[in-house]
């Protein structure tokens, strides 16, 4: 576990330091950042819209009933914006975006294509972990952002539909408006930037490390997304208690 945890800082590190090549990638980190940011789109916005939802509606008939119906904007908002949006499309991504970039690096690595590229003197770092490290990072933030919007408005929906609740949509944005500040969401912007950097290093450093052909590139695939969320929920905390003070 420690001599994985040093590889991956290590590529971190190796990948910082390759920064400045970046605009020698551009091609490549436009593509990545389609198919993490454009393609996604539908998705995020449907588990958006129920994650919102489905606060409002476990959090909106107990606040009425306590009579505490101006708190449910603000919660909700709250909930969103620092919380539920970040994380969950911290999962959504990690799921759908690491696992393709850790299968399609194992299958170069298994393949002896990575060794084709140091044969060429084409670093692999600067040609598969510094796009998708920078497209990720760019990416996730601007869906959270997309994401805290629709479940806000997902909540004001059921807000206003459901018989138990009952809060108009201008009441529920303005008990909202009154909680939630601009710091709040960009805490949960910079939640989901170290969630990217998380995604990116863990799933390329599996690829990079993958051996014992097809059946290895599952294992790869599957440790690439069981750490990826286990070091989200782990820096979660720990983010939340610095962000907090």
């Amino acid at each position: 576990m420690f001599e994985n945890i040093g590889e991956m800082v290590l590529l971190l590190w190796r990948t910082v330091l390759a920064l400045p090549f970046a605009w020698r990638q551009r091609q490549k980190i436009f593509d990545q950042f389609f198919e993490i940011g454009n393609a996604s789109l539908l998705m995020v916005c449907m588990l958006s819209f129920f994650i919102g939802a489905v606060l409002t509606l476990q959090t909106g008939p107990v606040l009425v009933h306590q009579s505490f119906s101006s708190f449910v904007g603000g919660i909700v908002g709250y909930a969103m914006a620092k919380e539920m949006a970040p994380v969950m499309m911290a999962i959504l991504i990690a799921g759908r975006i690491g696992s393709s970039m850790a299968a399609e690096i194992g299958s170069m690595r298994v393949y002896q294509e990575i060794d084709a590229l140091r044969t060429m003197n084409i670093n692999p770092i600067h040609y598969l972990v510094l796009p998708r490290l920078i497209a990720l990072a760019a990416a996730l933030p601007m869906l959270v952002v997309f994401s805290i919007l629709v479940g806000w408005f997902g909540g004001a929906v059921v807000a206003e539909v459901n018989n138990q609740i009952s809060i108009p949509f201008q009441a529920f944005f303005s008990d909202l408006r009154d909680i939630v500040k601009i710091k709040d969401v960009a805490n949960g912007v910079f939640k989901s930037f170290c969630f990217a950097v998380i995604i990116g290093i863990v799933s390329c450093h599996q690829g990079l490390v993958t051996i014992g052909g097809p059946r290895g590139i599952g294992r790869s695939v599957t440790k690439a997304v069981v750490n990826s969320i286990v070091l989200i929920v782990i820096f979660d905390y720990l983010l939340t208690r610095v962000l907090l003070k």
